[in-house]
């Protein structure tokens, strides 16, 4: 058997943290549980989990917080959030901060493993192509930067991810609601016009090389091309 996967969990309720845990631990998963946001991050800085799986409402250091603290020493480790909350404004926020998905509780804990899965694989893809051609730029997703002729342009978390699966899927539609989903956890109209917004930026960015081109499918996604 491989070696077990190290996942760092913050969940203040004790009771749901073991279940997780122990569920978890039976699909060959190390799991860090942490009662609250302040041990979270001196275990994240101690023991370099793989992914976090981290309760929105904490004491001491709630989950937006210590996600935002994570994210500014590593902009790509694989960020899940779990809360009761569910307005709509919780949920941009927690993909603003950088995470990459969402779970509202009561969830089933099949749906965190394949999610969890999910990150993983994509991650595991993402490391292995770090440093990308795209036509006559160099894209660093790790960096999160776009280089062209020596000079370099920053991208946010959320562009460098956008772009990221254009390339993965160049040539290719990428579609709407898959796209809405993995990146902004909902395909509602406005994440679309979000959505929207971002890859007006990615195509600003992208000007330098006209052989590169990010076409609007009318009714179905992007397609990029280069």
């Amino acid at each position: 058997m491989n070696n077990p996967i190290k996942i760092l969990l913050a969940e203040d309720e004790p009771s749901l943290g073991q279940i997780i845990k122990e569920s978890l631990e039976t699909r060959n998963f190390e799991v860090l549980l942490c009662e609250n946001g302040e041990i979270a991050y001196k275990t994240y800085l101690l023991e370099k989990p793989l992914l976090l799986v981290l309760d929105v409402m904490m004491p001491k250091k709630d989950g937006f917080s210590l996600a935002k603290e994570i994210r500014a020493e590593n902009p790509t480790i694989p960020i899940i959030f779990l809360t009761a909350k569910s307005q709509t404004e919780d949920v941009v926020k927690g993909f603003t901060i950088g995470g990459n998905d969402y779970l509202k509780k009561p969830f089933s804990m099949e749906e965190l493993i394949v999610r969890i899965n999910e990150l993983l694989k994509r991650d595991n893809f993402q490391n292995n192509q770090e440093k990308i051609e795209l036509g006559k730029f160099i894209f660093d997703l790790k960096k999160q930067t776009l280089v062209f002729d020596s000079i370099t342009e920053n991208l946010t978390h959320r562009e460098a991810n956008l772009l990221f699966y254009l390339i993965k899927n160049k040539n290719q539609v990428l579609e709407r609601s898959f796209i809405l989903k993995k990146l902004w956890g909902d395909d509602d109209f406005f994440n679309a016009r979000s959505m929207d917004v971002f890859i007006t930026k990615l195509r600003k960015k992208l000007k330098q090389d006209p052989a590169i081109q990010i076409i609007n499918v009318r009714g179905y996604g992007y397609k990029l091309i280069y």
